[in-house]
């Protein structure tokens, strides 16, 4: 493959959802696998609804997934200039017009077409308008060819084929001055080298309007390819009402950003059985004719599956900051509270495991940092019976008289009140566990004794035996 100069180009009238994260992969991969450049451009020449605050969370959502930048960012608004030569350039060679019709005028023909079941085209009217009053605003048409077809060799769904008659005279400049997309677009494209467009396949129907205007102005065409939609797991398109869609929802949520990517190429690609890559891996063998063609459902489970899987190969030493984080920012410790990070690696060591996201590790971690904690009713019911209560008594004497919390020494520790009492290890730990974490499950009784330490151990079995009823009064 020649070296791919490739483009991410949102719009930024809102958030980044994971929809463009997943077109901003795919180029930026491409763009990685050969040795390429990743290009961002912001798309902002729509006024109304572009914001600073959107092209804020652009750039910081790219950055949290860690999708690199070459060239930063080139945005339309500051180049209105290069528009305008091109627009003119048009209009001179008798390739575009000035179009006079007024939106009411454009509004009322195209209720008319409804009205009728037909497809809304703007009818030519001002393909050959001679003296139009001064002063008169205008918009820049595009000559749009009427007759043949438009074929496009598309890198991910094929030969695609459109009939020219159903293409109209696109608006390029507004009346404002402006360019429209399909204008803007191809001259940036253009003039930036862009060898591949790679985007969500809602594009697909724009293409052969770009192609022709590629032409007119005499540009290389790019390679296009056209990513299938993600949908929501009803199948319909993927919005709002079926979850968090902006990716920053996601790290608030204690995914990591290499999950995150693993889990959206997955969403359009496929490479044999593999399920799990790291960020390296993918940069090596991403390639585009591996592209899926169907449309793909998001799937919050399997999300879920993947993104514990990267947790538990991420080393204790990271997920421990990242933890730490979220301790605080879910109120579980005070910021101004420094943990031992020996402590907190080990506690991170146990719970890698059972977790399914930071969020998750950092509610389960609460256990071993609070104060109090409520025994599950049922759990009590169980496991904390009068039967129990002279093994947990002794279980704790032990414990008290135990020097340090250390895996050997509290496996002889348990050794000695399971042989005092004639009792299997199941018939202690869960118990013990219930007591001193409140619920029947969590990591190997002894790293919940060493994480929990002598004064939080104790205190805490001293407590369930004073909940456990006396049957013998």
């Amino acid at each position: 493959m020649d070296t791919p100069r490739v483009r991410f180009a949102p719009s930024p009238t809102g958030y980044l959802h994971i929809g463009g994260v997943r077109t901003a992969l795919f180029n930026w991969l491409l763009a990685r696998r050969f040795c390429g450049t990743f290009i961002l451009r912001i798309e902002d020449t729509d006024q109304s609804r572009s914001t600073e605050e959107s092209i804020t969370a652009i750039l910081r959502g790219l950055e949290w997934v860690g999708i690199d930048i070459d060239e930063h960012p080139y945005r339309q608004t500051e180049r209105l200039d290069i528009y305008k030569k091109y627009a003119s350039q048009l209009v001179d060679e008798g390739k575009a017009y000035h179009c006079f019709c007024t939106p009411d005028e454009l509004d009322k023909k195209k209720k008319l077409a409804i009205s009728k079941k037909e497809t809304p085209k703007y009818d030519g009217r001002c393909r050959n308008r001679k003296n139009p009053p001064v002063g008169t605003p205008f918009t820049i048409r595009f000559l749009s060819p009427q007759d043949g077809e438009t074929s496009i060799d598309d890198l991910i769904k094929g030969q695609v084929t459109f009939n020219n008659s159903v293409l109209d005279d696109l608006v390029i400049v507004r009346q404002d001055g402006f360019p429209t997309y399909n204008f803007s677009v191809v001259i940036d494209d253009a003039l930036m080298g862009i060898t591949h467009v790679l985007r969500g396949d809602d594009h697909l129907n724009n293409t052969p309007r770009q192609i022709h205007i590629f032409n007119a102005l005499g540009f290389s065409l790019p390679k296009f390819g056209h990513l299938p939609m993600i949908l929501g797991e009803d199948k319909s398109r993927l919005s709002k009402r079926h979850g968090a869609t902006s990716i920053t929802e996601y790290e608030d949520m204690g995914y990591l950003p290499e999950a995150m990517i693993n889990y959206l190429v997955r969403l359009g690609w496929s490479h044999g059985d593999q399920e799990i890559f790291s960020i390296e891996e993918l940069k090596k063998v991403f390639s585009i004719d591996q592209a899926i063609k169907s449309a793909a459902a998001f799937d919050r489970n399997k999300l879920e599956w993947v993104n514990s899987q990267h947790i538990q190969s991420t080393s204790a030493d990271r997920l421990a900051t990242l933890l730490n984080i979220f301790l605080i920012r879910e109120n579980i410790i005070d910021a101004d509270i420094s943990l031992d990070k020996a402590w907190l690696q080990k506690l991170v060591i146990s719970l890698q495991p059972r977790s399914k996201t930071l969020l998750e590790m950092a509610y389960m971690a609460n256990v071993y940092l609070c104060d109090k904690i409520e025994i599950d009713t049922n759990a009590k019911k169980k496991f904390l019976t009068p039967s129990i209560k002279c093994a947990l008594e002794s279980l704790l004497e032990q414990l008290q008289n135990t020097e340090q919390f250390t895996h050997n020494n509290l496996e002889e520790t348990f050794r000695i009140v399971l042989e005092k009492h004639d009792l299997k290890m199941g018939k202690l730990a869960q118990p013990v566990r219930v007591a001193l974490t409140g619920n029947t499950t969590s990591p190997g009784i002894y790293d919940v004794i060493e994480l929990l330490g002598y004064e939080r151990t104790c205190t805490r079995l001293i407590m369930a035996i004073a909940l456990i009823e006396d049957t013998s009064l």
